[in-house]
């Protein structure tokens, strides 16, 4: 086994770049099969979901296999592979099935536990079966990761460390509040028709909203996800489904609006929703400024220091802070400036650390000579301080709340300023969900990962024997075979039913004497560093290794030509 996997997640690098990268379907299927094309690689999958794009393979030179794979993901994506490669994770063999199993578990998930991952994975082994890019190594590899996902929510209780990104974007819009009572009432617009798209649709109407609209670019997929709703016996929610041409005249009416589609494009303007609360309310939207503003105390004074002649109070000054700049001299007067101007002229200055960027001694003298005529002119040099603490602006209560669950981003993130607005985002979810606390049960799918890792690693090392086990078999047959023709040679009048004896005894024989060390052989080669015993398998009976190549083949054809699970 040679697992490879190189990717990137909300882990490793920022939601910017993460929406840079983000691969569209075409995209994604074209990736999987130029990567099975390329030298290093005979299998691939693609686990493509709106926080993390991972490239699976089967490789048989690690470093030229993470050459390869990084280069098709930044050729794939759009994103140069410099700008790229500091984000990129890699994990192989072990570490990359233990990275996978995490993954499925919702150990690795922005929100932990969730299991929406599971679906995602099934669609990846689905894509990679489609594509015949999936073989005997990804088949197992993915189908297992399914199963410990399975085994991990249904034997502890992992679902409560956390929810889907659907259910925890509510929370976030509910502002920490009661879902159900925050929804209660409330018209719900829901962008997009896909996987994400139905369960907010369904998690808004079991949450209790009055009604749902379903907005998708392919009329007849809004229709369906609408019917479904309407006619769901847990809520007895309004549905209906609308063209997306009519997204700007709905989202006047809605009260909250979910967006998740595969658009490369922004769907919701920051225009678009300022225009649909004016319609709400009647009133010009504002923009609110609310970055973190510098709210420090005044730079400290300057006063006339003793240090090797410099008229600076160094002490005064704190660590890596300049000496011969602007800010250093302000509040002086022209004399003291000129004394200053012609210290550092001279080069009486001791070597201290100096700010990344800064000038020369040259050009400090010249600009506090510029200072000193200022200074000869206006008297003083006023003292700069930092700007004053500002009020923050309270934003209003807002009339309009807005989720957006896709990547790249559906709704400009211009609209975090708008007054009257709430919006949720990938990037606002990363951040809240970076404190959320994790369950107790957590450690529980730790040990049932790295229990299931060591499981599947066995079984891949004892699966790598078979080809050689198959090959002894198949030519101790052709032995048999060879000696009950001899015999037939030599007792030509032999009748059907002796001959059928003998042939039958020979075998036993040969079956009995094969039967333990194949058994054993492959509990040997199960257990680390067993990879030798096929070897010294293959020398002991002088198999040829040509037959031994063509059983795997043959095995990892079937694996390829497989239909999806």
């Amino acid at each position: 086994m040679s697992l490879l996997v190189v990717g990137l997640s909300h882990r490793s690098a920022p939601v910017s770049v993460l929406e840079r990268a983000s691969l569209s379907v075409d995209a994604q299927l074209k990736l999987l099969q130029d990567t099975v094309a390329a030298e290093p690689a005979t299998e691939a999958a693609l686990l493509a979901t709106c926080n993390r794009i991972e490239l699976y393979a089967d490789v048989d030179k690690f470093h030229a296999g993470v050459a390869e794979l990084s280069t098709l993901l930044a050729q794939h994506s759009g994103v140069a592979l410099e700008e790229l490669t500091p984000y990129l994770y890699v994990h192989y063999e072990d570490r990359a099935v233990h990275h996978l199993f995490s993954v499925a578990c919702g150990l690795d998930s922005m929100v932990v536990g969730e299991g929406q991952i599971l679906g995602q994975i099934k669609d990846s082994l689905a894509r990679a079966q489609d594509l015949h890019t999936a073989g005997r190594l990804l088949n197992d590899l993915f189908q297992q990761a399914l199963r410990v996902g399975k085994r991990a929510h249904s034997e502890t209780g992992i679902d409560r460390a956390g929810q889907s990104l659907v259910t925890f974007g509510l929370e976030q819009l509910a502002a920490g509040g009661d879902v159900q009572q925050w929804a209660r009432g409330k018209k719900a617009l829901v962008i997009g028709a896909g996987s994400m798209s139905s369960l907010a649709a369904a998690t808004l109407a079991r949450a209790g909203v009055a009604e749902v609209v379903v907005a998708n670019r392919t009329f007849e997929r809004a229709e369906r996800l609408a019917q479904i709703l309407t006619d769901g016996d847990d809520t007895d929610v309004v549905a209906r489904a609308v063209p997306m041409d009519a997204v700007p005249a709905e989202l006047t009416r809605a009260d909250v609006a979910v967006s998740c589609t595969g658009a490369t494009g922004l769907v919701l303007t920051a225009d678009a929703v300022a225009t649909a609360v004016e319609g709400r309310t009647g009133e010009p939207v504002a923009e609110i400024d609310d970055r973190p503003r510098d709210t420090g105390a005044p730079l400290p004074p300057t006063s006339v220091g003793t240090e090797d002649g410099c008229p600076l109070d160094l002490s005064a000054v704190p660590s890596g802070f300049s000496v011969m700049g602007e800010a250093a001299v302000a509040g002086m007067d022209a004399a003291t400036l000129e004394q200053h101007a012609a210290w550092v002229a001279g080069g009486t200055a001791v070597d201290r650390p100096r700010e990344t960027g800064r000038p020369g001694a040259a050009a400090d003298a010249e600009l506090i000579t510029a200072l000193a005529a200022t200074a000869a002119t206006a008297g003083r040099i006023p003292e700069r301080r930092r700007p004053e603490p500002v009020a923050e602006v309270p934003r209003p209560q807002p009339v309009l709340f807005l989720l957006d669950l896709a990547m790249p981003r559906d709704i400009d993130a211009a609209v975090h300023r708008l007054a009257g607005v709430r919006l949720v985002d990938i990037e606002s979810l990363a951040e809240a969900s970076a404190d959320a606390p994790m369950a107790s049960d957590v450690d529980q799918v730790r040990r049932i990962v790295a229990d299931e890792v060591a499981a599947f690693g066995a079984a891949q090392r004892a699966a790598h024997i078979t080809p050689t086990v198959v090959a002894l078999r198949s030519m101790a047959a052709d032995v048999v075979a060879g000696e009950i023709a001899r015999l037939e040679g030599r007792l030509p009048g032999l009748d059907d039913k002796h001959r059928a004896e003998i042939t039958q005894t020979v075998k036993r024989v040969v079956d009995k004497l094969l039967h333990a060390p194949t058994v054993r052989v492959k509990q040997l080669a199960a257990e680390p560093g067993g990879a030798g015993y096929a070897d010294a398998l293959r020398t002991l009976f002088d198999l040829d290794p040509e037959t031994v190549a063509s059983v795997s083949r043959a095995e990892n054809s079937t694996e390829k030509n497989r239909g999806p699970a």
